[in-house]
């Protein structure tokens, strides 16, 4: 009995770990998209292609670092 309490705990923590990802995800989704567009746009080979689609992967690493350096921290 106790293990199903838990379990049932355990489930709802995680329901509610996702819900409150939900617009961080969609965020991160669209700026993944727009990343992609922009970089498979300015690719003149296939493998500038694939560089781009790993850039727009990471895109958020970029941002926070050319914030950084801006802020000069």
């Amino acid at each position: 009995m106790k293990d199903d309490h838990a379990i049932y705990r355990h489930d709802k923590q995680r329901r509610n770990a996702m819900k409150e990802a939900g617009v961080s995800n969609g965020v991160y989704g669209l700026g993944f998209i727009g990343a992609l567009v922009y970089f498979i746009q300015h690719a003149s080979t296939v493998g500038a292609g694939l560089i781009g689609f790993l850039k727009a992967l990471v895109w958020p690493a970029f941002l926070i670092y050319k914030l950084l350096e801006f802020l000069n921290m």
